[in-house]
């Protein structure tokens, strides 16, 4: 049986212990010490990692009573080891755990609803809910949250006996039929007492900030993405460095720039309607120019499929034999139509995708595709075909 020390005190980061078993696994080793201050994969929460004697520790989990360390090598039972936890990893799970609690209970309090699903994932924490909450709602939620951090109470967590827990009103992620042995609860004044294995911080204050960051209907209930800690600083900050660069660039406030983007908007909507009006009158005019040519060839530049489409199909009604639009586009290869009235035009383009490694099709009088080469040679292949 393996002692758990994060229990005992979830900041310590460095420990002694005993090897009491070294398995051979999957690509390293199964270590079990007699002590460990490792926390095992579980609960929503990730596994912790770190070092023993210097040597990776990339993964821990529990089996039975006892707690295992994955390492890339193995050491000799009975050898005493040091182990060193990965400091950084700690705090910041226990600052997602923390908020997450804080969140969840404030959640379940106003909405009358279950934590179904959690877990601390990388970049966000994913808690799923199983009634709908709106976005407005959930930003209600989080101002009473940071109002709960910012009051920096001290966390309880105790294992209340049987007498106990039959009067206490708790939250549990599973089943209530489903617990068994000394139940651990975790309480954090005014917003949350629950049930959970994981590490908590002392104090909500150490929980330092809570930020949700989306949130989306998912199997009739609520899927809602959450950031605490240095998690939500980092992420407060790229928001505010990316609305500052829109700032600059629009020349607005920086509280004012949502307003300017819509205005952007609305003036690119305008311009597009007003360059979709000159290009179908250009394609009108062209169509009516080549009225009678017989079969005729087009070059545009890096024109899109549906600009192509729309001046072949024009021109094909009008010009009495084949016409062909190409659109060099680059690294995007060169775009061809092919109309021709009543004809029968898959066998030129199947010979056009085998010489130029393309690949298209379409209708019989109608086919398009993407080619790859010089549009030159593209373009002498086709007018050869016409002559």
């Amino acid at each position: 049986m393996t002692e758990k020390l994060y229990y005992q005190n979830p900041y310590l980061v460095e420990f002694e212990a005993v090897v009491t078993a070294c398995e051979k696994d999957k690509g390293g080793w199964a270590v079990t010490l007699d002590r460990t201050a490792f926390y095992p994969e579980g609960g929503g929460q990730p596994t912790d990692l770190g070092w023993l004697d210097g040597v990776p520790v990339t993964f821990v989990k529990e089996a039975g009573e006892d707690i295992r360390h994955f390492c890339p090598e193995p050491f000799e039972v009975g050898a005493a080891v040091h182990g060193r936890v990965d400091e950084a990893r700690r705090r910041d799970m226990m600052q997602q755990h923390s908020g997450e609690h804080m969140a969840s209970g404030l959640i379940c309090t106003h909405f009358h609803c279950d934590n179904v699903g959690f877990h601390i994932s990388d970049p966000f924490v994913v808690i799923d809910y199983n009634v709908p909450i709106t976005w407005e709602e959930l930003r209600v939620v989080e101002d009473e949250a940071n109002r709960a951090v910012r009051a920096n109470t001290p966390v309880r967590i105790h294992t209340p006996s049987p007498e106990e827990l039959a009067h206490t009103e708790f939250r549990t992620k599973k089943d209530i039929k489903d617990l068994s042995g000394q139940i651990r609860l975790v309480e954090y004044p005014g917003t949350d007492i629950c049930a959970c294995c994981g590490t908590h911080v002392r104090y909500t204050g150490e929980v330092g900030l809570i930020r949700f960051v989306s949130c989306q209907a998912h199997r009739g209930g609520t899927r809602i993405e959450m950031l605490c800690g240095e998690r939500a600083l980092r992420y407060v900050q790229q928001i505010g460095d990316q609305n500052h660069q829109v700032s600059v660039a629009l020349s607005a406030k920086e509280t004012e720039t949502a307003a300017a983007v819509l205005r952007l908007k609305k003036e690119a909507q305008t311009m597009r309607e007003r360059l979709a009006a000159l290009e179908t009158r250009a394609i009108e005019e062209k169509a009516a120019a080549l009225a009678g040519k017989g079969s005729v060839l087009l070059l545009e530049e890096n024109m899109s499929v549906d600009s192509a489409r729309r001046l072949a199909d024009a021109v094909t009604q009008t010009c009495g034999g084949l016409c062909a639009v190409l659109s060099d586009c680059g690294e995007d290869g060169i775009r061809y139509v092919l109309g021709q009235e009543g004809g029968d035009l898959r066998a030129l383009a199947k010979e056009l995708n085998e010489m130029f490694s393309g690949r298209g099709g379409g209708k019989p009088h109608f086919v398009q595709g993407t080619l790859h080469g010089d549009v030159r040679e593209v373009e002498r292949f086709i007018r050869g075909r016409m002559a």
